[in-house]
């Protein structure tokens, strides 16, 4: 890993009418759009869905560089994340962001082990631990009948 502090630089760029543009160097662009709950088409990623799609996959990949530095086996990791925006104080803002965590790991693998990674892995995930809203975690371990598809 890279010392801190470690920048991203990102824009969006849009006209009065149809998809935003999201862009950031050496990224493919991705048109936005806002949510049908704000009067928008559907159909695109908005703010909304990225930010509650990033907590997931953060959690993800910080699991996935945590089992790696303590030689955790496993063969997949499913998180599915619903955030909740709520008018609190006059001001929109998410209250909440629930993840279920689905880790499916080979026989003979620790389910206590792999709980503890995956507490810390969502406790240490950077981007939920720059929100404000309440998270929680539920989490399942299955054993998986097959042998590991990954050592991560």
């Amino acid at each position: 890993m890279k010392p801190y502090p470690h920048r991203y630089l990102a824009s969006a760029s849009g006209r009065p009418e149809g998809a935003v543009t999201l862009a950031a160097p050496s990224l493919a662009s991705l048109p936005t759009a806002a949510p049908p709950e704000f009067d928008g088409p559907g159909g695109l990623w908005g703010p909304e869905a990225l930010l509650t799609a990033t907590i997931a996959d953060c959690i993800v990949l910080t699991f996935r560089a945590m089992a790696s530095a303590s030689h955790f086996k496993w063969n997949e990791l499913e998180c599915h994340t619903e955030g909740e925006l709520n008018r609190i104080d006059g001001i929109t803002q998410f209250s909440r962001f629930a993840t279920i965590a689905r880790l499916t790991i080979p026989a003979g693998a620790s389910e206590e082990r792999a709980r503890r990674l995956l507490e810390k892995a969502e406790r240490d995930c950077p981007v939920a631990n720059s929100l404000r809203g309440l998270r929680t975690l539920q989490i399942e371990v299955i054993i998986s009948r097959e042998p590991e598809t990954q050592l991560a």
